[in-house]
């Protein structure tokens, strides 16, 4: 019997290579005059949007694009982010979007180890990357996203983006992957341990991602999507993809507010958006005046770090439902959900929120969200106290770190990914962070490296020893406390040290406090975070 079921081997006509490539093709056709992208005065329908695609593709064919090159893109959440989401995998290529709030030196390694084969760059970026270009000593061919609506910046070169649209092919085949295991997009972290670590996503995870999101978040069809989560970060969340699948209305922002936010949700009906807690708060803190009514309930997905249940107590106040979502750049964004629960209901606002803020379950899509012990790597209790350590396993993780076997085998062993995040388990079965395992400071859902920031700090001649841990801080959820022991003598001052920090690191990554003191140490001379860790939550983040 056996081998009768084995005599029936995949075949092209039952066996195709998923990706989210098809998704668009699909959409197009279904709904071609439907509303698609909007920026601003601009507006494309999917028909549109397919044949920009097209032509861009066919225009990075035409300058030697292909199979396995690396295309990295540094732009705001314009129309060409979105194109390119599309564009660069059709034609075979990798996707590497760079976060626009690094520094020079962080471009210039993810250029360098991405193997970038050309750069797409916004000229509001155009300092930094030819900053990157002067560190590397090596030119790379650009193509620039001159925005009319940006703050400017020079060229760099002299071709531009709406160039590819009109020298390419509108009938540029529509084509998927060989083999849905093919490499997709670059993502690189936040350098939790130093150097950033490049995470390669494959076509099967972000199709996979895509159709897992809209049953988890109860999406309609042809939703109205405000893009507040910069599309560099996991892709968007994967919500590129998402929304072309369920026919939406992409609202493109560039530049986040409260007072924006709420004048496009009246403008465009928006019905969902997305964004870390700080935008939850930049909500609730927006003045009365600039807060545009809003037509109905709007859906929030929040992620990048534990919400704190306040603030998700006074956004529901406001009129917009929550959903807090948890995952990783490794896991193409969110894998679980802190999904709502009947007996709830009549819980006071205050209970709820603190439910909300839980990180909960699987995604559909996900085979298993866990919590270990790290030692014997048996599932903790369900008893919402005993902590461990939360572990992922299914399609939606990551091929590995680009470049890096080293970590890659190291992320995976167990036969699952480790987070890095200790949690604990209630007996609902809902996961809960408690703290996290390694020194990483969530400000404003971007991870900072404790390391990084303390590298930094020891390059100052009058620092002997610096150590950084998260500070809670209402508008960011956290951000960089450094503890600092100074020379004999000195007559360095918290400006003035942060000063210097400002002059040699992005600005969201500078210690926004620093106290000088005495490190606590081991007797080997380990210096003790979790002191710092203690001491910091009793001070403000308020500097002078």
């Amino acid at each position: 019997m056996r081998d009768h079921y084995e005599a029936l081997p995949p075949q092209t006509a039952n066996h195709v290579p998923l990706s989210p490539l098809s998704f668009l093709e699909r959409t197009a056709a279904l709904f071609p005059d439907r509303l698609a992208v909007v920026y601003n005065e601009r507006h494309y329908t999917w028909s549109n949007v397919l044949e920009r695609v097209r032509r861009i593709a066919s225009s990075l064919k035409q300058r030697g694009i292909g199979p396995g090159d690396t295309v990295s893109v540094m732009a705001a959440n314009t129309p060409e982010l979105f194109e390119l989401h599309y564009a660069v995998p059709l034609t075979g290529a990798v996707l590497n979007t760079i976060n626009t709030r690094l520094e020079p030196e962080t471009v210039a390694y993810i250029l360098e180890h991405s193997d970038a084969k050309l750069v797409i760059a916004d000229t509001a970026f155009s300092g930094v990357i030819s900053q990157a270009f002067d560190i590397n000593g090596k030119p790379l061919p650009v193509i620039n996203i001159a925005d009319p609506d940006g703050p400017g910046g020079n060229l760099i070169g002299d071709e531009v983006f709406e160039g590819l649209v009109s020298s390419g092919d509108p009938d540029f085949p529509w084509q998927g992957p060989a083999d849905e295991w093919q490499a997709l997009a670059l993502n690189y972290t936040s350098g939790t341990s130093g150097r950033p670590k490049g995470v390669v996503y494959h076509h099967r995870g972000a199709y996979l991602m895509a159709m897992g999101t809209p049953i988890a978040w109860e999406l309609p069809r042809h939703p109205v999507y405000l893009y507040s989560v910069p599309m560099f970060h996991c892709n968007g969340w994967c919500h590129a993809w998402t929304m072309t699948l369920m026919a939406g209305t992409i609202i493109c922002i560039r530049q986040v507010t409260g007072a924006a936010v709420f004048d496009l949700i009246a403008k465009h009906q928006v019905t969902h958006l997305g964004g870390a807690p700080i935008v939850l708060s930049m909500l609730v803190n927006t003045p009365e005046a600039d807060r545009t009514s809003s037509p109905g309930k709007v859906k929030i997905m929040t992620a990048g770090a534990p919400p704190p249940a306040a603030v998700l107590a006074a956004t529901k106040a406001l009129g917009f439902e929550v959903m807090q979502v948890y995952g990783l750049t490794e896991t193409y964004g969110h894998v679980a959900q802190c999904l709502w629960r009947e007996e709830w209901d009549d819980l006071s606002a205050d209970e709820q929120a603190e439910l909300q803020s839980w990180q909960g379950v699987g995604f559909p899509m996900t085979e298993s969200v866990d919590v270990i012990d790290r030692e014997s790597g048996e599932p903790v209790p369900w008893d919402g106290e005993t902590q461990g350590e939360i572990v992922i396993r299914g399609n939606t993780v990551m091929k590995g770190y680009y470049k890096n076997r080293e970590a890659t085998d190291e992320a995976f062993s167990g036969g699952h990914f480790q987070s890095g995040d200790a949690a604990v388990r209630h007996e609902n079965g809902y996961v809960q962070i408690r703290d996290r395992l390694k020194d990483v400071i969530i400000s404003g859902g971007e991870n900072i490296s404790s390391v990084e920031v303390e590298g930094v700090l020891h390059r100052h001649p009058d620092v002997v020893l610096a150590a950084v841990v998260a500070l809670p801080d209402e508008k960011w959820g956290e951000v960089p406390c450094a503890f600092v022991e100074l020379k004999e003598g000195s007559q360095e001052t918290e400006d003035s040290l942060i000063a210097f920090c400002r002059q040699n690191m992005a600005g969201f990554k500078r210690p926004k406090k620093i106290v000088f003191t005495e490190l606590p140490k081991t007797a080997t001379g380990k210096i003790q975070k979790f002191v710092l860790r203690q001491e910091a939550r009793t001070l403000s983040s308020e500097t002078a």
